[in-house]
């Protein structure tokens, strides 16, 4: 049998394709104050460490400063706001994969960088179907990704070790964050980010497909799908 019985998911570019309506929201934010618009994908590489670290990877070098970014990040999160499910949908096979960890009584959680209002609304709203024992968001109390205090403070509320937990992410972020907390990182190629990076960031595997992740709660006696690919 395996040895995980619970799973933390990150959410933007891991549970949800979010790149289009965040790119959107931070170049009408950029254009609204004067800056170039960056091309979407440019924007794989920006997002994943909360809004203020996005502003500060979007402006220009020159205008990084407290209270441009300030005015952006204000920008931002107006803009957001009005479109944040505007694209923003889960990514194809993740339905799937979260039917059959429901079905399997693995404990679900999910762990992101975006503030704990919208992170709730986001979930309720896009993935109303499953039933997750915890949903953290960005919190002024605890440390953004990627210290470890969130990850381990949703191990303390499943009841479960560090150990006994696989942690699914898309970026360096993510990867550090499990590593961190002495969590399982799996990192989800269909996300923002490279399998170097997932890799050099700590992946133990990385997925091609959501329901690759279904092998790591099925013991020896099944593998359906391509294997996960481990280092």
């Amino acid at each position: 049998m395996s040895r995980f019985r619970g799973v933390i998911f990150d959410l933007d570019g891991t549970l949800l394709d979010t790149l289009l309506d965040l790119a959107n929201s931070m170049n009408a934010a950029l254009r609204g104050l004067g800056f170039a618009p960056h091309p979407v994908d440019g924007y794989r590489t920006m997002v994943g460490e909360g809004s203020e670290v996005l502003a500060r990877r979007a402006l220009p070098p020159a205008s990084r400063d407290e209270a441009t970014v300030a005015r952006c990040v204000a920008a931002f999160l107006a803009e957001y706001s009005r479109r944040w499910n505007e694209h923003t949908r889960p990514y194809p096979g993740i339905p799937e994969l979260l039917d059959i960890l429901s079905d399997r009584r693995i404990r679900m959680t999910i762990l992101s960088n975006k503030k704990q209002e919208l992170t709730e609304l986001t979930v309720a709203r896009l993935l109303p179907s499953w039933r997750f024992d915890a949903v953290a968001g960005a919190r002024p109390d605890v440390p953004k990704k990627p210290d470890p205090t969130a990850a381990l403070r949703l191990a303390a509320e499943l009841r479960l070790s560090p150990g006994e937990i696989l942690y699914l992410g898309d970026t360096n972020t993510d990867m550090q964050t499990a590593t961190g907390a002495g969590m399982h990182p799996v990192g989800a190629l269909w996300g923002f980010r490279t399998e170097e990076e997932l890799r050099t960031s700590g992946a133990r595997a990385v997925v091609a497909h959501p329901r690759d992740l279904a092998v790591f709660f099925e013991g020896k006696k099944e593998g359906k799908g391509a294997p996960p690919r481990s280092r």
